[in-house]
């Protein structure tokens, strides 16, 4: 069990292994509270590669915490399009303009302040605080919990907020016991995480032969790998069906914003309908708006898969031209929808567009509509 493991013998063979094979990442070349912080963010439940160009560039339009603060909605929604988790950076801004408001535009240091921000947790606030202060607290994710479950044969279930709670004391007893001149907390927070990313992997079996604790992990001795570390199976997603409508008025396509509270909240869209309509059932929508439809053409079914929820996506690309003399009624459809047409420059600049989409924006182009049809 973790409680009675010791883990100090593992300081100087963790250490010895991160000087010789920690990654060149952009975050770790400049420190800083802020670069921390970003990363951190960028790197909850996204891979490593997919997050470097995205933090090159948010870091490049967004410099500072006052940048972040001052950013417009728009603009910040547009630098994460394609990370997803959208919340996220709605929380970090939240978090910088809290940080302007009360810490006079500095990002706290204290573990404890830091966990009184918008979207940091025990995790994060970690992170930061011994990496880019040295305090000594822990930085415990998956990837810890999956190193030190196995290294101690522990069994018990890390989906249990209460087992988290122990792990992260057992380190901070463990970082009063170090000094830094064995390891800096920082530096001890970085190791473990990286030995959980690239020898004690996730997914596929690990390293063991190029782990730093092979002669010290009882989940090898006792052939437990397999079983450990323990996690309750998340709950089935829910499916919903759905069909997307490109509608397309000379070069422009239409796009509109979703609502500002819940999935995706603030984002751009094509516009959509419950269910999988049928081709009169498309056609119907977009007259029912004051639209003519001159032609319409069914795309290939896509999929798109969220933590809670699986999206089932039909679609349809429809070429239309106004109306000339349409109704009140489909003149106030069409402004509840709040259907903007957008250039493709425009909708490229402007509007975030979130993965979901991405599958259709292909056939956005009528040269591919006219190869398709």
């Amino acid at each position: 069990m973790l409680q009675e493991f010791d883990l100090y013998p593992l300081i100087a063979p963790l250490k010895a292994w991160f000087a010789e094979n920690a990654r060149d990442l952009p975050w770790r070349r400049k420190p800083s509270a802020y670069h921390t912080w970003i990363s951190e963010i960028m790197l909850q439940q996204t891979r490593v590669e997919a997050v470097k160009p995205y933090y090159e560039r948010f870091l490049k339009a967004l410099p500072t915490v006052r940048a972040l603060a001052e950013c417009p909605e728009d603009q910040y929604l547009k630098l994460w399009e394609g990370l997803g988790y959208y919340s996220r950076v709605r929380n970090l801004h939240t978090a910088a303009v809290q940080i302007m408001e009360a810490h006079q535009g500095k990002i706290p240091g204290e573990y404890a302040k830091l966990l009184k921000l918008k979207g940091i947790g025990s995790y994060t606030a970690g992170a930061i605080a011994s990496i880019a202060y040295g305090e000594k607290v822990p930085a415990v994710d998956g990837n810890v919990l999956r190193i030190l479950t196995r290294v101690s044969a522990d069994e018990t279930d890390i989906a249990k907020a209460s087992f988290k709670k122990e792990v992260e004391e057992k380190l901070r007893g463990l970082m009063e016991e170090v000094c830094p001149e064995e390891i800096t907390p920082g530096t001890l927070n970085q190791a473990l995480m990286e030995l959980g990313a690239i020898v004690c992997v996730p997914n596929g079996a690990p390293l063991c032969d190029t782990c730093p604790w092979k002669s010290f992990c009882k989940a090898r001795q006792e052939k437990k790998i397999d079983r450990i570390p323990v996690k309750t199976k998340a709950k089935a997603r829910r499916v919903e069906e759905k069909t997307i409508f490109l509608i397309k008025d000379q070069n422009k396509i239409a796009v509109h914003k979703r609502p500002a509270k819940g999935l995706l909240a603030g984002l751009y869209e094509y516009p959509n309908q419950p269910g999988h309509l049928s081709e009169k059932e498309a056609l119907d929508y977009v007259r029912s708006m004051g639209y003519s439809p001159l032609r319409i053409q069914a795309l290939p079914d896509s999929v798109h898969i969220f933590s809670h929820v699986e999206w089932h996506m039909t679609a349809y690309f429809l070429l239309v031209e106004e109306e000339a003399f349409a109704s009140e009624e489909q003149i106030a459809k069409r402004k509840k929808e709040h259907l903007i047409f957008a250039d493709a420059r425009t909708q490229k600049e402007i509007y975030a567009l979130p993965s979901a989409f991405h599958a259709y924006k292909p056939y956005e182009n009528a040269e591919t509509f006219e190869q398709d049809k």
